[in-house]
């Protein structure tokens, strides 16, 4: 991250240098406001750590990096995949002279780090994924298995209390997480907090660190929560969603970097049919958690 934050300032200040025309041209696109703006935020590229508290904003088709999106890899691990990249890069020339020059076993060394290459690749995947057509589904906003389904204390639901689904992403899962049903973001906290295994139960769901997404139409008194939870690997957590807007079912809305834990939480009484059970494994957006009961406010349409 903090290498990533250090390019963006060379970037900016080359592009200001090199290509004013570029940078006066995305000012003009530019929308909204952001008062005393403690960001610099010249194109698309730099909201990436700061969309969430910055007003600023770039229409989809001024977004000239969009593409990035059709790679199917996580766009907001790219540069991840391109520092590991580098790294492995280096250290194969190395292992590759080791081998050519003093001893064969430079050659299992650089089987190895391409291995390590591959597991990383595989760690930023981001597939397609079919949604059901049940108008009452709520969807995985993760993929992993499910560790935990019951009612637990949740100060913020009705009577105190909320259904929770809990889902644990080894560090083979895709860690992309998804929006599990329609609706508008009423909120976005997040709490620093510690990284214990994201299998341990409750200790991790109360005291790691993790941000805290919630779902609804403003005004009807329920919704949905996803939490966000980092684990003893996943020291990052991202999440581009402000407060006020509207997503929708399926969409990307963030990841967990590195093994985490996922968990939705919704009042009981909006339950209609559990769909899972502890221990399935699961895939975000395609598979059906719950069915809600009727009426609910994050419609799907």
């Amino acid at each position: 991250m903090s290498l990533e934050l250090a390019w963006g300032k060379v970037r900016r200040s080359l592009l200001r240098r090199l290509r004013p025309g570029y940078v006066a041209a995305m000012k003009a696109k530019r929308q909204g406001e952001c008062p005393n703006c403690a960001h610099d935020i010249i194109d698309a590229r730099d909201l990436k750590y700061y969309r969430n508290v910055c007003g600023y904003s770039f229409r989809p088709e001024d977004d000239a990096f969009a593409w990035r999106a059709r790679l199917r890899l996580a766009r907001y691990g790219l540069a991840e995949l391109l520092w590991f990249s580098a790294l492995f890069a280096a250290n194969v020339a190395v292992f590759s002279w080791v081998a050519l020059t003093w001893h064969p076993l430079g050659w299992v060394l650089v089987a190895i780090l391409g291995i390590l290459w591959l597991f990383i690749f595989s760690f930023f995947r981001d597939p397609e994924r079919v949604l059901p057509g049940d108008p009452a589904a709520l969807l995985s906003p993760a993929d992993g298995t499910i560790t935990d389904i019951g009612e637990v204390e949740e100060a913020d639901f009705p009577g105190g209390r909320a259904f929770r689904i809990g889902i644990f992403l080894s560090v083979f899962n895709v860690h992309v997480n998804r929006i599990p049903r329609t609706g508008r973001v009423l909120g976005v906290r997040y709490y620093p907090g510690e990284f214990l295994d994201a299998r341990d139960l409750p200790a991790c769901s109360q005291r790691n660190e993790q941000l805290w997404v919630d779902l609804g139409q403003q005004g009807a008194g329920q919704f949905i929560r996803i939490k966000q939870i980092a684990g003893a690997i996943a020291r990052r957590i991202v999440c581009w969603l402000r407060p006020g807007e509207t997503v929708r079912a399926g969409e990307r809305y963030g990841m967990i970097k590195f093994g985490s834990r996922t968990e939705i939480y919704l009042p009981t009484d909006a339950v209609k049919e559990v769909l899972v059970k502890v221990g399935d494994k699961v895939n975000g957006c395609s598979t059906v958690l719950l069915r809600v009961a009727d009426p609910w406010v994050c419609s799907p349409s």
